[in-house]
């Protein structure tokens, strides 16, 4: 039985690191002009986000396969409008980057991810300011900063699209942290994409009547629309969503966290032959361990504070009951698909 259990778990992680690295891979080839060639990031995110909410409001409305958590107005409009306003946010610029330079430098530069998060804490009032940690910081910085340098193909517009977006998602998790605990609201990967997907969607509508749609139609009159391609892909990027969930509940965050960095190494080397324009240099490696390095001792520190806060008797009862995601949101696969994070993670989802 143990060993069953265990082949099972292993099963999940690997259809997990399978399905993540093959969504960014897949949004890659599509967003690319030298592949797919359809160059609309913010139309490919609300593809996503309209068959995600689809999706979950069949299973919630029609075949009632959870029930919808007890939303009010004010909630939806304190808590779920703006966390899906920067979760839009942080899909269409991490998607936009894929325009202008490669996945092997995206994954690098979501190693700033503990800094945007820590940054965006301390600015919120849930995090001070501590020497280690801003040491570990500092680290992953100096590390991106290196893997930059050493970059080829270096891209300004595409560096500052996906570390905006990388800012974007760092105080969307804030605002989880900040907003929804402080309701008491719970939301499983269902009922996150029930809320948040079509939210997301009218944010992104927005922009999308600016910047895309004039284009959009010129495009439709000189190529035919491909419907399985889209299809397929949002099919994927919702099966990645689930994925997470399932992995989440057989395994330990710790885990999550190697098979994150497993995925990582892996999609690296993997664009580097599906995408051969991507070339990595010695300095691309170099400062991508430092900032590793960095990310450990961020890690490392934050589940140090975790186990001072269960065995501190005074400490408040729901600071005792915060698990490790909720104590280390650089890295929280577990917080990502309870709010519904259907891509981007494209960077640890």
């Amino acid at each position: 039985m143990i060993n069953i259990t265990l082949a099972s778990t292993y099963l999940y992680l690997l259809i997990y690191i399978l399905l993540s690295s093959g969504v960014i891979l897949y949004n890659k080839w599509v967003l690319s002009p030298k592949y797919f060639n359809f160059p609309f990031p913010i139309t490919l995110t609300m593809i996503h986000m309209g068959f995600s909410g689809a999706v979950a409001f069949f299973l919630v409305r029609v075949f009632k396969v959870v029930s919808p958590v007890k939303m009010t107005f004010e909630i939806y409009a304190t808590c779920v409008v703006p966390i899906s306003a920067f979760f839009a946010s942080s899909l269409w610029f991490g998607n936009t980057a894929f325009l202008h330079i490669s996945v092997a430098f995206i994954q690098m530069l979501k190693a700033l991810m503990p800094v945007a998060t820590f940054i965006m804490a301390v600015m919120c009032g849930i995090d001070k300011p501590k020497c280690d940690v801003f040491l570990s910081t500092w680290l992953v910085s100096a590390g991106v900063v290196i893997s930059s340098y050493g970059e080829i193909h270096f891209n300004v517009v595409g560096t500052v699209y996906q570390v905006t977006g990388i800012f974007a998602e760092a105080l969307r998790l804030v605002l989880t942290q900040v907003l929804l605990q402080k309701k008491g609201l719970t939301l499983n990967p269902i009922t996150s994409l029930y809320y948040i997907a079509p939210c997301s969607f009218v944010f992104l509508f927005v922009p999308w009547c600016l910047l895309e749609m004039t284009q959009m139609q010129v495009f439709q009159d000189q190529n035919e629309f491909n419907f399985w391609i889209f299809f397929s892909n949002a099919l994927c990027a919702l099966a990645l969503n689930f994925s997470i969930f399932l992995v989440i509940g057989r395994t330990g965050a710790v885990t999550i966290r190697v098979a994150g960095v497993v995925k990582d190494w892996m999609l690296i080397a993997l664009s580097t032959v599906i995408f051969p324009e991507s070339t990595i240099t010695g300095l691309n490696i170099i400062g991508y361990g430092v900032a590793l390095c960095g990310i450990f001792m961020y890690n490392y520190l934050k589940v140090n504070e975790v186990r001072v806060s269960q065995q501190s008797p005074e400490r408040m009862p729901e600071r005792i009951t915060k698990d490790f995601d909720e104590e280390t949101p650089l890295l929280s696969t577990s917080r990502l698909s309870r709010i519904g994070r259907s891509l981007q993670l494209m960077h640890d989802s």
